[in-house]
């Protein structure tokens, strides 16, 4: 995406700076604003079961944070600065307003939104069941509460579930798929149930 200094960026955009290791923002946190990288390089890292992973590293030129901008998601990532980082906050308004006026930057974000999903979906194709339904079912068990006309029940969100599993959604959405095709869990009243926690644990036996 280009930074020129057009007459809509002038007025709207705000150049920030940080420096190694600042937090640009976390995972989970309400975005408003996208970011344009002027200079240095930005590190975006997902909460894993153990450890956070790395999701992408990023450069000048490159954008980052769009989602909570395009379709109102909040972060899915955290964003750290690696080195003196410069960067151009763009919101909302200020994004659609340069689309109009640029479409070849509409353009750039169509297609980094779909290489994000054509990405994720090669990555669901090349990791294995037990990669997916292991830190799904470790997050249920961990957040299982008795139900006395269920057997236990799990009062959470598909959000918050891939984020206690270190998963993205897409990937926590497929696991969640297999162990209901599987009778392992149900959905009753819009909550996730099962039998017992041992038998949701033995399901894993069976991959």
């Amino acid at each position: 995406m280009s930074v020129e200094n057009t007459q809509v960026q002038v007025r709207n955009a705000y150049e920030r700076s940080f420096a190694d290791g600042d937090v640009i923002f976390d995972e989970g946190d309400v975005g408003e604003v996208l970011y344009v990288i002027q200079a240095g390089e930005v590190e975006l890292t997902r909460h894993g079961a153990a450890t956070r992973r790395m999701v992408a590293r990023l450069g000048p030129g490159e954008f980052f944070g769009e989602m909570s901008v395009v379709i109102g998601e909040t972060r899915s990532a955290r964003a750290v600065a690696v080195g003196t980082t410069r960067v151009l906050e763009l919101d909302g308004e200020t994004l659609e307003a340069m689309c109009i006026e640029r479409p070849e930057i509409a353009i750039r974000i169509i297609r980094r939104l779909t290489r994000r999903l054509i990405d994720s979906e090669r990555r669901l194709s090349a990791m294995g069941v037990d990669d997916l339904l292991r830190p799904v079912v470790r997050a249920l068990v961990r957040d299982a509460q008795a139900d006395p006309e269920h057997g236990v029940r799990v009062p959470t969100t598909l959000r918050e579930l891939a984020h206690n599993a270190g998963l993205s959604l897409l990937e926590t959405h497929r696991a969640l798929h297999q162990l209901l095709d599987q009778k392992h869990l149900r959905l009753v009243d819009d909550v996730l149930v099962a039998s017992d926690v041992e038998s949701l644990s033995s399901c894993l036996d069976t991959h």
